[in-house]
């Protein structure tokens, strides 16, 4: 009778043999769920930018949204010429693009582009080598620069008008046609000149424009010898203050009657400084007040102070917050861009008073267009819109 032979395994014979095969159809296997990659992948340079950025755009992974290998973003790699890549984003699944900003101009990049999912990336897509440039200009802006060209041209235009002698018209504004009448009723009774800039700095344009009619101001009081007094509370607003009341004195020829201490600094503290101008005002009871300039939460006491004493008072400021306050307490007022004009009333020099007209038909044109957009918004044509948009 013959015995059966019994199998023996030998030790690192048909068994690991089996294990490594078993790994190797492992290992297979786990690659064949990996997802596939992005495809077409371009690097192109960022338009209407400053030479610092490139954009990718690559077509998604045809597993991305679907499947067992579902991907879940995106891995966007920068490629050196030499080195190591290195990872710039991470962008979600579904996208399509990348920037890659604050890059160097003129030097080329490469970029790969992997897909990710939960088994691990997928093979890389790779694009490139591109180089980032500046463009001078800005095409997604054009509209802004037809704006530009058509204020530049309305402007210009008017200052040609005035400088050949053409006759302006800028309407009578109340309350600098009441300026000298203020400094006359002063000058009648004996009385001095109450005259604050505001409390903003001097790189403001309604100081800048209080500085202009404190000129104006400063030289009739000169021509009628009345006492003027400029309380500040800046000191740069003081300086510039005092050199404009000396050169309207010297104009008139009469700058023995200047006297520095009429210009004076007070506090930069807003209630210190209101407290102390309504106790300047009971004091001196001044014939007439001038508040031009920015004003704020102080500008209803100053008035009413005024007010108070009987003084005619002259207000201007293109704070909208503090213009009800004015109205109601002074006698007259300049209403925002009234203070502005008064450069071009008072001087009626042509340059300035040709760039006034010119704004105003500026505001003309922006009108009419505000009319015919809304007119064509009515009946849907959004391509109108579409011309005011800006990139």
């Amino acid at each position: 009778m013959v015995r059966p032979t019994s199998i023996r395994w030998k030790r690192g014979g048909p068994t690991l043999a089996l294990i490594v095969a078993l790994a190797m159809c492992a290992v297979a296997w786990g690659q064949g769920q990996l997802p596939r990659p992005p495809s077409s992948l371009q690097v192109v340079d960022t338009p209407n930018d400053d030479g610092t950025s490139l954009t990718l755009a690559w077509d998604k992974s045809p597993d991305d949204g679907a499947g067992a290998r579902n991907v879940t973003g995106y891995a966007v790699f920068r490629v050196p010429p030499r080195g190591k890549r290195v990872l710039i984003g991470r962008p979600p699944a579904g996208a399509t693009g990348f920037a890659d900003v604050k890059l160097k101009a003129g030097q080329a990049y490469s970029y790969e582009v992997e897909a990710l999912s939960a088994a691990g990336p997928s093979a890389a897509a790779v694009g490139g080598p591109a180089a980032p440039t500046e463009q001078w200009y800005h095409r997604g802006r054009t509209n802004v620069l037809v704006g530009i060209v058509i204020v530049f041209g309305l402007v210009a235009f008017n200052i040609l008008r005035a400088q050949r002698g053409a006759q302006l018209y800028v309407r009578p504004i109340a309350g600098l046609e009441a300026v000298d009448d203020a400094v006359g009723r002063a000058t009648e009774m004996g009385r001095a000149i109450l005259y604050v800039p505001g409390l903003t700095g001097i790189s403001d344009i309604a100081t800048i424009m209080g500085m202009i009619i404190l000129g104006r101001v400063a030289r009739r009081t000169a021509e009628y010898e009345t006492k003027l007094l400029v309380p500040c509370n800046d000191p740069i607003v003081m300086s510039a203050a005092r050199e404009i009341v000396h050169e309207a004195y010297l104009e008139q020829g009469k700058p023995d009657l200047f006297d520095p201490d009429s210009v004076y600094f007070v506090t930069d503290a807003q209630f210190g400084y209101a407290a102390a101008v309504g106790g300047l005002m009971v004091r001196e009871r001044p014939a007439a007040n001038f508040f031009m300039g920015g004003f704020f939460a102080e500008s209803l006491i100053l008035a009413e102070t005024g007010a108070a004493i009987g003084a005619i008072q002259i207000a201007g400021t293109d704070q909208d917050t503090q213009l009800p306050f004015f109205i109601t307490a002074c006698d007259y007022t300049l209403m925002g861009e009234e203070l502005y004009a008064a450069t071009a009333y008072l001087s009626q020099q042509p340059r300035l008073l040709g760039s006034l007209k010119g704004q105003d038909w500026c505001k003309i044109v922006i009108m009419a267009l505000v009319l015919t957009g809304a007119v064509l918004a009515l009946f849907g044509a959004a391509w109108f819109r579409a011309l005011f948009q800006v990139q």
